[in-house]
Formats: C-alpha cells, sequence, structure tokens
C-alpha cells in the first residue's frame, strides 16, 4: 500500500523542482527526502525521479503518481476535516472556488452571513474559472464550486450540479441598438474560447457571423474598448454589476442567459460546513434582486444530464 507521506514528498519535488526546495517546503531534511523517495520507488516498482545534472526529474511514471497523490491527499485532508467536524476536535473548514463575478457579488454577503452564523468556520475562497474550479472539486482540493453554463446540459460524472440562478447576457454597446441583429456589421469584443462559442451561436442563430478584433476575458479591458468606439460586445449580468463603464450603454438580451449551479462531489449528505456555505450562498442569491429567474425546479440537482434530485 502506497505510503501518503510519501505521496507527499512526491507532490512537493513535482511543485518545486527539486529535492533542496522540496524538503524547504515540507521542513524536511533533504536526506528524509531522498529516504522516501527511494522507498516509495521501492513500494511502486517502478522509476520515479531520473537524475538531470545536480537535480532531478520526474519520469512519465512519476508524473503521473504525483497527478493521482494530488488527489489522494486531497481526499485524505477532506476526510480528516469531515472527521474532525464529527468529533468537534478542530474548527470547520469549507474551501470554495467561484467564477469572478460570482465571486465579487454573492460570496461577501454568503460569507458575512456565514461568520455571523458559524464564527469559528474557516472559510477558503478562490477565484477560478469553472474548467478548473471543476478540476480542483474532483480532485478533492476545494469542497464547493460555483460554475455557470450556457445550456442546459451537465456532464456526466460524479459532480451534482444544483441550478441555483440564470444570470441574463447584456448587449454592451455605445450606439443605438437593441439586439444582436441590430449591430451585425459592428466590430465585436469576445472573450475565452467556451464563452466565445456560445456568443458566436447566438449571433449565428440571429442570422450573422460575428467580425471579432478584439479578445479579452476582463471586463474592465472590454467595456474599455466599447467606451472608446472600438467594437461592442456581451456581457453577464453578474459581470455588469461588477463593473459598468461610464458611456457604455446595456441592454438585457432577451431569451438568452446562462445558468448558474453549485457542484459538489460525492453522494450526500454533506459535511456540516459545506451545507452550512451552501445555505449562506442560498439566502444571498435569495436576497438578490438582480439575478434572472429560475427555471421552475426549485434549484433542482443533478448528476449526469438528465437526472435531477433534490438536495438540502
Amino acid at each position: 500500500m502506497l505510503d501518503v507521506a510519501r505521496l507527499r514528498v512526491l507532490v512537493a519535488v513535482a511543485e518545486h523542482g527539486s529535492v533542496t526546495a522540496a524538503a524547504k517546503a515540507l521542513n524536511f531534511a533533504q536526506p528524509s527526502v531522498s529516504h522516501h523517495l527511494t522507498r516509495l520507488q521501492a513500494e511502486t516498482g517502478v522509476q520515479l525521479i531520473t537524475r538531470v545534472g545536480r537535480g532531478v526529474r520526474l519520469t512519465p511514471e512519476g508524473e503521473a503518481l504525483a497527478r493521482r497523490a494530488v488527489e489522494i491527499i486531497g481526499r485524505v485532508e477532506s476526510a480528516e476535516v469531515e472527521l474532525g467536524e464529527l468529533a468537534g476536535l478542530r474548527t470547520s473548514r469549507v474551501r470554495v472556488a467561484a467564477f469572478q463575478s460570482a465571486l465579487s457579488v454573492w460570496a461577501p454577503p454568503a460569507a458575512a452571513a456565514l461568520r455571523q452564523r458559524h464564527p469559528d468556520l474557516d472559510l477558503r475562497l478562490t477565484d477560478a474559472h469553472p474548467t478548473v474550479a471543476l478540476q480542483w472539486l474532483r480532485a478533492g482540493t476545494i469542497d464547493v464550486a460555483i460554475v455557470f453554463r450556457y445550456d442546459d446540459t451537465v456532464p456526466d460524472d460524479d459532480v451534482t450540479y444544483d441550478h441555483i440562478a440564470d444570470d441574463p447576457m447584456h448587449l454592451l454597446s455605445q450606439r443605438p441598438g437593441t439586439t444582436l441583429t441590430d449591430h451585425r456589421d459592428a466590430t465585436w469584443i469576445a472573450g475565452c474560447k467556451n464563452c466565445r462559442r456560445d456568443f458566436v451561436n447566438a449571433c449565428k442563430a440571429a442570422g450573422f457571423t460575428p467580425n471579432i478584433s478584439y479578445t479579452s476575458d476582463d471586463i474592465i479591458v472590454s467595456q474599455a474598448l466599447v467606451a472608446a468606439g472600438l467594437g461592442v460586445t456581451t456581457t453577464p449580468g453578474l459581470a455588469l454589476r461588477s463593473h459598468h463603464a461610464t458611456g457604455v450603454q446595456a441592454t438585457a438580451l432577451q431569451g438568452w442567459h446562462r445558468r448558474v449551479y453549485i457542484a459538489t462531489f460525492g453522494e450526500p449528505p454533506l459535511p456540516a460546513a459545506t451545507s452550512a456555505f451552501i445555505t449562506a450562498l442560498r439566502g444571498a442569491i435569495t436576497h438578490d434582486d438582480g439575478i434572472g429567474p429560475r427555471d421552475g425546479r426549485g434549484g433542482g440537482a443533478g448528476r449526469g444530464r438528465g437526472g435531477n434530485r433534490t438536495r438540502e
């Protein structure tokens, strides 16, 4: 059986690039790190590291094991926290990753309410794109991911998705025009690959292919380009509430929104700290007048592409 302590050493070497740096990060003596690596290689029966000059490099087998080790360590730490909650031995912890506009609009009131109700709870908030947040969730390095999708489907995996809100899309421009078609001949500003795909599909559904000349995922940059008269763009309502530049006209686009989900991993019941954060987040969203209507399912949860379950 693989030793978790030795897996931590391997992950540290992978992250820091040398035995010396890994030893410093782990507060170990350098010979101790070398010993753990030697024993781990003996346990696995494969070469995990190779000497390169005065340093070391992970072999392909070592890199594969290091990636798995990150997931294993994350799950072990989550189990330790859950057991600690049950035994009352340590302060509860919940680790949350959310996309930027949700983190700026909903997370602060949720965090404030959580602190008031549970002052000893250790809340960790991190800004992350949904793709990254879901990777962290599956690896066990976070407990909750707040993510969005532009369609009604969710991946068919072990993640549970609770639909919590619809975030309406807006058209940002300097001149009149309330629909995408009104700006069919304009120069467009587009965002990341996934968001651009949905934007391009929306334009094609409106009967044209957009002329994209500028690319930026930063709402400040894209709105600055609009304010300077260099183009038009679209943005979700949450992002618009995070930043609205002077001189930029915003018009809600009918029938186009992104769906926002709370994503968790594994079967219920959830750990107490995770449930407490989700309750606080739902409260913040309930009292938020700026969100779009929910889909009528009352925030139903889904695992896979068709399943709905009730959570909480």
